[in-house]
């Protein structure tokens, strides 16, 4: 199993608006970007992706952006890591041989427990503790 940098970058861009989504300010995406430490022609496709499944909305014009389509608790991770990586385990095992045949029913376990939690989890959960940004003069 291997998480991919794309799936991450997508979930710093929803925790952001996530975090934007009880003023109704829309997220831009050079600003998405520079505040997640995303490369901004990346995240155009990773968004184009967000969008396409229906997790974000787009507005256009100079005041557009980017906002989320649903409330961050109601977006579960398990979705996000079904659209924007699809299987995460993929066909890992292989039945045949001696002990191939628990080794993938131990595998489907693990993969079970892991879709449970990526379904308990939510936008909401990657979002960061502090919604304020800091200054210090």
């Amino acid at each position: 199993m291997k998480l991919s940098v794309k799936l991450d970058y997508a979930c710093r861009a929803l925790a952001r608006m996530a975090v934007r989504l009880p003023s109704g300010e829309l997220s831009r995406i050079e600003e998405l970007a520079e505040l997640e430490a995303v490369p901004a022609n990346y995240l155009v496709q990773i968004l184009g992706e967000l969008r396409n499944g229906g997790l974000i909305e787009s507005r256009r014009g100079k005041q557009g952006g980017y906002l989320l389509a649903r409330s961050p608790d109601e977006i579960s991770l398990r979705e996000v890591i079904a659209l924007v990586q699809g299987d995460v385990f993929g066909s890992v095992a292989n039945s045949s041989g001696a002990s191939g045949e628990s080794v993938a029913k131990t595998w489907k376990t693990l993969q079970d427990c892991f879709e449970a939690k990526a379904s308990e989890l939510t936008v909401r959960d990657l979002m960061p503790n502090s919604t304020e940004e800091m200054y210090y003069i």
